[in-house]
């Protein structure tokens, strides 16, 4: 069984998305505080653009699951099938799960790869939270991007 990200299971191993021997992330506490954090990069190149999110969690507590909002500058082509846990919120946004994150772990891996209407020379990606999955986050400096990426092919990392 593959996953989106490319890595590849037995099924043995996997159950509905945890490893053997772990259990579900438990809902979120009211008031339950948690850091997220998105790090990747953002590439644009022949009307296409791709975007690489790796979620993390820097607690202190658990968040059961969140989705990152990315919102570009030109709208998207619209006809390419988004990944497992993401969908259109608009022509020009895309919103994916993170899957859940235990403190001090990682959420799923997210890569995009879209068609941009037209061909633009340049477009902005903003990255946020959109849902935090029942936490706060005091800290959104590092879950929220601007990524500027020109029509070079290059990496822009955030």
């Amino acid at each position: 069984m593959g996953d989106p990200v490319g890595r590849t299971s037995t099924g043995a191993d996997v159950v509905d998305g945890l490893d053997a021997g772990e259990a579900p992330v438990a809902p979120a506490a009211p008031g339950a505080e948690a850091d997220l954090a998105y790090h990747g990069h953002v590439s644009l190149w022949a009307g296409r653009v791709g975007v690489w999110v790796e979620p993390s969690n820097h607690g202190p507590a658990a968040v059961p699951d969140a989705t990152v909002r990315l919102r570009f500058s030109a709208p998207l082509d619209g006809t390419e099938q988004l990944p497992p846990g993401c969908l259109r919120g608009s022509p020009e946004t895309v919103l994916c799960s993170t899957g859940e994150m235990r403190a001090a772990g990682a959420g799923r891996p997210i890569a995009l790869d879209l068609r941009v209407a037209g061909s633009p020379a340049e477009v902005v990606v903003n990255i946020n939270t959109s849902w935090s999955g029942g936490t706060g986050d005091r800290n959104p400096g590092n879950n929220t991007h601007r990524v500027l990426a020109p029509a070079t092919g290059d990496k822009y990392a955030y």
